[in-house]
Parts: structure tokens; C-alpha cells; sequence
């Protein structure tokens, strides 16, 4: 069994477990909306969708709520992330956290900020920094934060 050190100096095991950690966005009512602004401005591929209408449980189904989703999952790149309307209960608060797109190259970075800030607010203007030729933050016109990164070298790790 692959073994590696943590922090402390003590011996862990590397075993795969065939876990994921994903994000798993809440848009109160929006999703839809989310979907295909994803999909215009970042070529996101919607790869699963299902409103509560479709639900086998009728305890799910919240009158006018019936077409709203339930569940989505898209691809961003290599990124599966997943959506839904949840409860339906307006605008969604998205705090304490910002999905990070690292990409390529400079012109990659600029057209994605600016399709991103479009209509959203820019947190951090697109600019070099001694980590990154390119990053700058911007909360986009659903509220999720981003943050844009240009990979060193023009390796995405």
C-alpha cells in the first residue's frame, strides 16, 4: 500500500477512494438562468438535468416549483459541478468561497473575465502578480465568485 507523510511527519496511505469533492450550487429559483449563461460564456456542457416535476417522491414537488431543477451537473473544462434550484426561495447567497478557472493563456483569462463580468461585478481587476501573468476575481451576474488564474508556464495544474 502507497504511503505518503502528512504535516505532522506521520504516515498516511495514498489508497484511492474514489471520492470527489464537488461544488454544488443553490441558485434559488435561477438555475436554469445559471445553465445557459455557463453555457454561452464558458462552454459548459450541461450533462444531466432533472426537475422536480420528474421526482417519483410528491413531498419534492412545490406548487409552481414543478419545472424548476431539481438536479444538474456540467462540465467547465475537466470540472463537473452541479446545480440546482434548491428550495426555490429567491436570490441565492454565494459567500465564502470562489471556484477558481485556471486556464492556459492571457487571451484565455481576458475573454473569460470579461464574459464572467458581464452584468457581475469585478472584485479584482485581470492583471499580473508574482504568482500568475494573469489573475483577477469577479462575482458574476448570478453572484458566484470566480477567480480567473493564468497557469505558469502554460501548464494548468
Amino acid at each position: 500500500m502507497a504511503h505518503r507523510r502528512n504535516m505532522k511527519g506521520e504516515r498516511v496511505s495514498t489508497k484511492n477512494h474514489n471520492w470527489a469533492v464537488q461544488p454544488y450550487l443553490f441558485f434559488e429559483g435561477r438555475c436554469e438562468q445559471a445553465l445557459e449563461f455557463y453555457r454561452k460564456t464558458l462552454h459548459a456542457e450541461i450533462t444531466a438535468l432533472v426537475r422536480f416535476k420528474d421526482s417519483p417522491d410528491p413531498n419534492l414537488r412545490s406548487p409552481g416549483a414543478e419545472d424548476k431543477i431539481m438536479h444538474s451537473s456540467f462540465r467547465v473544462g475537466e470540472t463537473t459541478l452541479l446545480a440546482s434550484d434548491g428550495r426555490c426561495q429567491g436570490q441565492p447567497s454565494f459567500h465564502g468561497f470562489s471556484l477558481s478557472l485556471t486556464v492556459p493563456n492571457e487571451g484565455e483569462a481576458d475573454r473569460l473575465f470579461t464574459a464572467l463580468a458581464d452584468g457581475g461585478q469585478v472584485q479584482v481587476p485581470l492583471g499580473k502578480t508574482p504568482f500568475s501573468p494573469g489573475f483577477g476575481m469577479v462575482a458574476d451576474r448570478l453572484g458566484v465568485s470566480w477567480t480567473i488564474h493564468v497557469s505558469s508556464g502554460g501548464k494548468i495544474s
